[in-house]
């Protein structure tokens, strides 16, 4: 189709990242996800209502990137030839997702951006999700929590914002397949979780059950959840316990409940299935096996 089209529109280009920024070109995305542009001035009103008819037209948002970014850009497809064009200093990749249309992806940046004391590199998958990269503070309190931002983005911009913090790297050799994991990692536990900050560390539960089949997963919940794995309210209170640390004086705050009928609760669990949840090795089983039962098809 492009060649057929390219005859009757030979400025047709199809574009790259960087491309699609300049502003003298229409965009249209093609079905196999490619995005072409076409000189303004090459097409008529009724040019644009046809093309319309069988290509998607795409609205170029994206800030431009700046030369760290493109740096990055090149380490990350490993095209670069020379890493010494980054810095050396330890750095961890940090995944967003934002809801469609809440907001226009360059003030999204420019709000990152006035939180940190340093360019920050922000590639991006699309209008709505991409990855900051944020070097290693020499002091551990000046790094600023993701869930402090959220805050002020929520406040200042009233956008619905999640994170993936991913952890801090020092070989930037392994960034390409780094940056992928973390793509696939984060998109695993946002299918899980609900939590607007997740930290690497806290999804690898959610990332090591996704490699388990249904058949283990079913097996895991009838053999630990028991006759429990339909009964919502213990398992809410057992789930709340297990992410409380199993700390009774916070599960019974967070869940609004005295500590006896909540004690009763953990009692009736480990007598009717015969797993100490009190115990950590145990509670880790009935963990994995809470996520698979709240999330089994």
């Amino acid at each position: 189709m492009i060649n057929q089209l390219k005859k009757i529109f030979p400025s047709l280009v199809v574009g790259t990242t960087e491309m699609i920024q300049s502003s003298s070109f229409c965009w249209y995305i093609m079905d196999n996800g490619e995005k072409i542009g076409i000189q303004k001035d090459e097409l008529t009103s009724k040019d644009k209502k046809l093309l319309q008819t069988f290509l998607t037209p795409y609205k170029v948002q994206l800030p431009l990137p700046s030369e760290q970014e493109r740096n990055w850009q090149r380490i990350i497809n490993q095209t670069a030839t020379n890493i010494d064009i980054i810095t050396k200093t330890p750095y961890r990749f940090v995944y967003f997702t934002m809801n469609d249309e809440q907001i226009e992806p360059t003030v999204f940046k420019e709000s990152i951006q006035a939180m940190f004391d340093y360019p920050i590199p922000m590639l991006w998958e699309n209008e709505r999700e991409g990855m900051i990269i944020e070097e290693q503070p020499t002091i551990v309190e000046e790094s600023l929590p993701y869930h402090q931002m959220i805050d002020v983005i929520m406040s200042d911009l009233y956008v619905n914002v999640h994170f993936f913090v991913g952890p801090y790297l020092n070989n930037y050799y392994d960034a390409k397949d780094q940056y992928n994991r973390i793509l696939t990692y984060a998109k695993i536990a946002l299918s899980y979780s609900n939590k607007p900050v997740i930290n690497y560390q806290d999804a690898m539960p959610f990332v090591l059950l996704e490699q388990t089949d249904n058949s283990f997963r079913h097996h895991l919940i009838q053999v630990t959840l028991q006759e429990f794995a339909t009964k919502q309210d213990f398992l809410k209170t057992i789930h709340t316990f297990l992410t409380c640390n199993l700390n009774i004086s916070e599960t019974a705050k967070k869940l609004f409940m005295h500590r006896n009928s909540l004690q009763y609760r953990i009692d009736k669990f480990i007598e009717k299935t015969g797993i100490d949840i009190r115990q950590f090795h145990q509670a880790v089983t009935v963990y994995f096996a809470l996520l698979a039962n709240m999330h089994k098809e």
